[in-house]
């Protein structure tokens, strides 16, 4: 593919992304307008409030979640093909693989 042509898509995808914000913008300031119209400031202090919280749980939610599969899942991963590599004839690079799907079933199974 030569380099024009994949200018030409960036440039096309960059536009529809900004005209996906664009949409996005205009539909949260018609929220914005409904709350202020019917609830009035304090509503919409109340609408940001909760926004915020439920921002924050999906934040903390995704953190524990990645933290649970660096635990459970990459550490142990790791360290079976480091210890597999002294007593097989494989090196760590081709074990790699073999144990992250390991314990990525054990843990699918485990749920």
């Amino acid at each position: 593919m030569p380099l024009s042509e994949l200018l030409t898509q960036i440039q096309d995808v960059a536009e529809r992304a900004s005209v996906s914000v664009s949409e996005y913008g205009t539909i949260m300031s018609q929220i914005q307008q409904y709350i202020l119209d019917n609830f009035g400031p304090k509503g919409l202090y109340a609408a940001y409030i909760s926004a915020a919280a439920v921002g924050i749980l999906l934040f903390w939610k995704m953190v524990k979640l990645s933290f649970a599969a660096l635990k459970f899942m990459v550490l142990p991963a790791v360290a079976i093909a480091f210890v597999g590599s002294f007593f097989l004839p494989y090196s760590f690079s081709s074990l790699l693989p073999v144990t992250v799907t390991g314990c990525s079933l054990f843990l699918l199974f485990k749920a």
